[in-house]
């Protein structure tokens, strides 16, 4: 899979990733150097947990679809906020409504620095 050369692209290409089923494929989207938080107040850092969440996500059995809501970009730093759940038919097994920091790299693609899935719902507390 190639990095998105937009930062709009993010979402898409990452869900996409997702859906690959493929951990390699997903944790390219990502610097692991960087933060990462699959349940609400859990943040991790490195490959290795990175690793480790992603394979937890994709043990949900379906398919990942995120919206992108907006995308804020200033030379290679880019602000995204999503909507995006995990369906398996009509059954919704987890939403959320995220915030990504991404990062233009040196080939032009973009990759995920903070994921922060859960970072703007409603009764967030940090």
């Amino acid at each position: 899979m190639n990095l998105p050369n937009r930062a709009e692209d993010a979402h898409a290409t990452l869900a996409a990733a997702f859906n690959s089923g493929d951990v390699a494929t997903v944790l390219g989207m990502y610097d692991t150097s960087g933060i990462i938080v699959p349940e609400p107040g859990k943040p991790v850092s490195g490959n290795d947990k990175f690793e480790e969440s992603i394979k937890a996500i994709l043990s949900i059995k379906g398919k990942m679809e995120i919206k992108t809501v907006y995308c804020l970009q200033t030379g290679d730093i880019a602000l995204g906020r999503s909507e995006w759940s995990i369906t398996d038919g009509d059954e919704v097994k987890i939403s959320a409504k995220g915030i990504e920091v991404m990062k233009r790299q040196p080939g032009g693609g973009w990759k995920i620095v903070i994921d922060q899935a859960f970072g703007a719902e409603a009764n967030l507390i940090a």
